[in-house]
């Protein structure tokens, strides 16, 4: 068959582009703002993208039009396709159907994590045997790529609780038919299709609601929210819950952690016996909460701890994920993707944890829809507590972002961080960062760069001014 995917280049969709095409179908596609790492995964496919979202696409021949869920009525292709009375899907009723039907799936939920954990557990899966079937929001460095086809009975999957598509307004991951679902984490997010947290933790209720009795719902409880989640579902869930943290209330617990020169140790308890130890390249809290989800999930499917060891030893992170773009003249700059404020504050902490001696410069982009929105500035304020000075660029797309909301101030969240005694200020875009932050750099610094997009090609272009 030939699909042809709107909206190609998002990470979703740049993905099953990759697994149709590795199940035979010809496979093309459009997008317009084309970027790496997807824009590069496939052009290595080969893979035809029509660039802009123009009606006179429409004359490619194809039997099925998939619709991205950053594609809204109004958009011209999307227009003819309608007006033309084509057949169209969405994403992940294209995967469900082509790929998760019938087949064994785990599906990684939470607000945040999940790329990360979805990577882990399908290298898990790998090194275990199950030889898995994959879809990751993220290039996994252990597979060069954000997918992979097989022909075993495991699947694994990032399950994304955005909206499916402007035809379908529930969640992603509620068409993946769950056998085990980890749900790492709750908190408020997606300001622009959510009026508040009750509307996220109702849909989460929902996937909690669609694992089987056979299966296993596994939940981080060191996120208040998923238990207030669980406490709503008492007497309401059919299937085996696995709860699991760093606290005192998980079933599974991580104890004992401990970072040395370039590994993170601990100890996993259930119900308060020694169940194993374990040891990760990865830092941070919110890592070993990863680590230990993806711990419960390959001993239900019967992986060996010695197997899980292997795989952590083995496991090479995710492109954009604490990614160290290059160290130049002693400066080592870092790519991370993230956007919200928790995901800021944390993954600022973890850096601080591994560099301690060092000066930590945060640089950040507001560019994901509600990382623009005034509704998270003040947990901006906080987030950066970790960063030894932090740089804001403008708030991308301020026309667009005014659609969804008030836009956040981005001078007066600088003047607030600074009012704490951290020197922060504001500038327009890369370039400008750039100019202002490379004289002031010296040997030992560390530059972490935050954006959930290109931002202006940032990281590259920062370390080829220090090359020269």
């Amino acid at each position: 068959m030939h699909y042809h995917l709107i909206g190609i280049c998002g990470t979703a969709m740049a993905s099953l582009a990759g697994m149709l095409q590795a199940r035979g179908h010809k496979v093309t596609g459009s997008d317009q703002n084309v970027y790496p790492p997807m824009s590069t995964q496939l052009e290595e496919l080969g893979i035809e993208i029509m660039t802009g979202y123009r009606a006179e696409n429409t004359d490619l021949s194809r039997d099925i039009t998939v619709v991205g869920n950053t594609i809204m009525r109004g958009n011209p292709e999307l227009e003819e396709v309608m007006n033309r009375k084509l057949v169209y899907r969405s994403q992940a009723e294209t995967v469900r159907e082509e790929f998760i039907r019938g087949r064994r799936s785990l599906v990684v939920a939470g607000t945040h994590g999940k790329t990360t954990t979805t990577s882990i557990a399908a290298w898990v899966c790998e090194v275990g045997g199950l030889d898995p079937t994959f879809l990751v929001g993220g290039v996994v460095q252990n597979f060069g790529q954000s997918f992979r086809v097989t022909d075993s009975d495991y699947f694994v999957i990032e399950g994304d609780e955005y909206d499916t598509a402007f035809f379908d307004k529930k969640p992603k991951f509620m068409s993946y038919l769950p056998e085990i679902a980890i749900v790492n984490n709750i908190e408020f997010d997606h300001a622009d299709i959510y009026k508040d947290l009750d509307a996220i933790k109702w849909q989460f209720s929902r996937l909690m609601n669609v694992v089987p009795g056979n299966g296993r719902l596994i939940c981080g409880v060191d996120s208040p929210v998923v238990v207030d989640v669980l406490d709503q579902m008492k007497g309401k869930l059919f299937t085996t819950v696995e709860t699991f943290g760093v606290g005192p209330d998980a079933k599974w617990q991580a104890r004992d952690i401990s970072l040395d020169a370039d590994k993170t140790r601990f100890s996993v308890y259930c119900e308060d016996r020694h169940w194993a130890d374990f040891s990760t390249h990865m830092i941070g809290d919110f890592n070993i909460r990863n680590c230990l989800a993806v711990i419960i999930a390959a001993d239900a499917w019967g992986i060996s701890e010695e197997k899980i060891q292997a795989a952590f030893d083995t496991f090479k992170s995710v492109k954009r994920r604490m990614e160290v773009r290059g160290i130049e003249r002693g400066v080592t700059v870092i790519d991370d993707f993230a956007h919200h404020p928790t995901a800021v504050d944390e993954t600022l902490r973890a850096l601080r944890q591994r560099y301690a001696d060092n000066r930590l410069i945060a640089v950040f982009e507001p560019r994901s829809r509600s990382s623009r929105l005034s509704i998270f500035e003040d947990r901006y304020k906080d987030a950066f507590v970790h960063a030894d000075h932090v740089i804001i660029a403008g708030v991308f797309n301020v026309e667009d972002a005014k659609t969804y909301g008030d836009v956040m101030n981005v001078q007066r969240l600088v003047a607030n961080i600074g009012a704490t005694g951290k020197p922060a200020e504001t500038l327009e875009n890369a370039d400008a960062i750039i100019e202002r932050l490379s004289p002031d750099l010296k040997q030992g610094d560390v530059v972490a760069i935050m954006s959930n997009g290109g931002f202006g090609g940032i990281h590259e272009k920062l370390l080829n001014v220090l090359r020269t």
